[in-house]
């Protein structure tokens, strides 16, 4: 049997472990080329750090974790910093499906901070319309990500101009400044927008275990109350990055679109989903 084939096998679908919705969200990494969003995928995801880069075009992973007794589910889309499409177009796929958000710029790079501005007036003016809201005043959990903070290079955003920008956003908004090349802040950055968003701490990569591809029974075990594992965060908690996640199809996303908003949003089809 293929090695493929086995860790297939082993390792069971999001409909066998059986999650309710409730506990499934989706995390969507925005931002321009070259800012450091994959590498603060990378960190969050397997803790390394790699110094080469590939730009992206857009690559989608899957984590499943076991948190006091029920199972999660979190869906990471790191999308490209290229944006062939026109403006408007940009966040046809993911700002609609993403509940959480991460807007990453960098620290020595004014116009990488003037496209994460625009991107965050996109996501609310979306979110908004899609909950039948004011323009722009949805309530998104959302984070301003400032990378590379480790250089030694001139500075071109100052702290001032973020918390200006953030006191026209949303309540849900927080700003941190990281270095995904050192590992510095991400572990609190993240901790902040799982708060933000209701869901469980222990999803920061700093407060479960992470288990490999070969013991995706534990999942399992921790649910049936099997023989206890060792566990490096609190209450047991544990993760896993699934193997061969597969994006879903934009035709899931907009039904999926459809259930969270329910009948909220009268004007829908204004909405920029498709």
């Amino acid at each position: 049997m293929k090695l493929t084939t086995m860790i297939k096998k082993m390792c069971p679908s999001n409909s066998e472990l059986s999650i309710p919705a409730r506990n499934c969200s989706r995390l969507v990494i925005l931002g321009s080329s070259k800012v450091g969003k994959t590498a603060i995928v990378s960190r969050f995801l397997t803790g390394r750090f790699e110094d080469a880069y590939t730009p992206t075009v857009e690559d989608f992973h899957r984590k499943f974790y076991a948190i006091r007794g029920e199972l999660y589910q979190l869906d990471i889309l790191d999308t490209s910093g290229h944006h062939p499409q026109p403006p408007p177009h940009r966040l046809s796929c993911s700002a609609p499906a993403g509940d959480v958000f991460i807007l990453v710029f960098s620290l020595d790079n004014r116009e990488s901070f003037e496209e994460a501005q625009r991107l965050k007036q996109q996501i609310l003016d979306t979110k908004s319309c899609l909950r039948n809201k004011p323009k722009g005043r949805a309530d998104v959990p959302l984070v301003l990500c400032g990378n590379k903070g480790d250089r030694d290079l001139h500075r071109e955003v100052e702290p001032a101009e973020v918390r200006q920008l953030l006191g026209d956003g949303p309540p849900r908004c927080a700003y941190f400044e990281v270095s995904a090349k050192k590992n510095s802040s991400l572990d609190p950055m993240f901790r902040a927008l799982f708060a933000m968003a209701g869901l469980p701490g222990e999803m920061s990569p700093g407060l479960h275990r992470r288990l490999s591809a070969q013991h995706c029974e534990a999942l399992h075990q921790a649910l049936r109350g099997g023989k206890p594992l060792r566990a490096g965060g609190p209450g047991g908690a544990l993760g896993i990055v699934a193997p061969f996640a597969r994006r879903p199809s934009v035709h899931s996303d907009l039904l999926c679109v459809r259930e969270k908003v329910g009948g909220q949003a009268k004007d829908r089809e204004r909405c920029v989903i498709s």
